[in-house]
């Protein structure tokens, strides 16, 4: 069974120094695939450990707001440079930090990050 709320923070905070991979089956976020591999939820597990910390997202909550009090539009615009910035206030919801490290995945027309060394969970 999936942990939550004070349950989920206190795994998180006894595993400090396990993999993002490792966090997520330690507190429950997976499944058996048919051929009896492992598929880790790397998004239910963010959305838990958000909820756990109390941020809602979509709700118009005042912690869905960037800087400035700006509510966050969740669209990215790809710029002249041709660079495709996701900002910190995104980064700081789903608590990565520098050195994380994600597999690009493109699909047509969409760019997926992945957690590196993670299951990509809609295979």
């Amino acid at each position: 069974m999936a942990l939550i709320g004070s349950e989920l923070l206190a795994k998180v905070k006894e595993l400090g120094d396990a993999s993002k991979s490792e966090l997520v089956r330690a507190a429950g976020y997976f499944t058996h695939k048919k051929d009896g591999s492992e598929r880790l939820n790397f998004t239910a597990f963010y959305e838990a450990l958000l909820e756990a910390k109390g941020v809602s997202l979509g709700d118009g909550n005042s912690k869905t707001k960037g800087k400035a009090g700006r509510s966050l539009s969740y669209v990215a615009t790809v710029q002249g440079n041709g660079n495709l910035l996701v900002g910190k206030a995104y980064t700081a919801f789903l608590d990565l930090q520098p050195g994380d490290e994600f597999e690009i995945k493109l699909g047509r027309k969409q760019i997926r990050l992945v957690p590196l060394g993670g299951a990509d969970e809609e295979e």
